[in-house]
């Protein structure tokens, strides 16, 4: 009995420790197709910081996971009545960065991301010197009550490698005077959406473990100042 006790205990671990690697954090984003973005002719114009802004990303496989940011090179928030009504941003593809290696090893998974790694091989992710950016236009804003992680919901189209579809994601959003603050918890998209399909049970078979995990986390800072 004692026997079965322990090796159940070490089963529990086990099957703990492999989740946590196979999963990146937060709730999935909400996904359809491309929407109107909002229009906003009477809204006030924050300019985002570019360097007070960030993407963070985590991607995660059966041996572990890796995780970085990415830069943002342009961006703008509309503003009515202390109220987000539209913007968008700008995601320099060119800067993903992973920031749990280094050496070798670190410039080896951001040359692949970049797809700047080997012949063959320039599609496999974002394929950056095709695809120098990605875009994210706001459609619509909703309020949320009573979450305490969360005041709003935040949705507009995501466009990566010439794809597009609209998510859904939660974020709090701080305006005060002259400045607004946009972060979300963390939230997962499907990149298959988008044609990120390198290692992709779901595209190829046959992989048994050597696959990347189709879904990628994301959290969003923003920091934007009246223009």
């Amino acid at each position: 009995m004692k026997l079965l006790i322990r090796i159940t205990a070490l089963m529990l671990i086990m099957g703990t420790f492999g989740a946590c690697k196979n999963d990146v954090k937060g709730d999935k984003a909400s996904v359809s197709e491309k929407g109107k973005v909002a229009e906003t002719s009477d809204a006030t114009t924050y300019k985002v910081d570019n360097a007070a802004s960030k993407i963070s990303w985590e991607g995660s496989k059966p041996t572990g996971a890796h995780e970085g940011v990415i830069s943002l090179s342009e961006g703008s928030i509309d503003m009515e009545k202390g109220e987000i009504v539209g913007g968008s941003f700008v995601i320099d593809m060119n800067t993903i960065s992973c920031t749990d290696l280094e050496g070798d090893s670190k410039a080896g998974l951001e040359a692949h991301l970049k797809g700047m790694r080997d012949e063959g091989e320039e599609d496999h992710f974002f394929n950056v010197a095709k695809y120098p950016t990605a875009k994210f236009e706001i459609t619509k804003v909703a309020k949320l009550a009573n979450d305490e992680n969360a005041s709003h919901l935040i949705y507009g189209n995501l466009t990566m490698k010439d794809k597009s579809n609209q998510i859904g994601f939660k974020a709090k959003i701080d305006a005060a005077g002259d400045k607004v603050m946009v972060s979300t918890p963390n939230f997962k998209i499907n990149r298959t959406l988008w044609g990120v399909n390198y290692a992709s049970k779901s595209v190829f078979d046959n992989l048994k473990e050597k696959f990347v995990n189709d879904d990628i986390g994301l959290a969003i800072s923003l920091e934007a100042s009246k223009s």
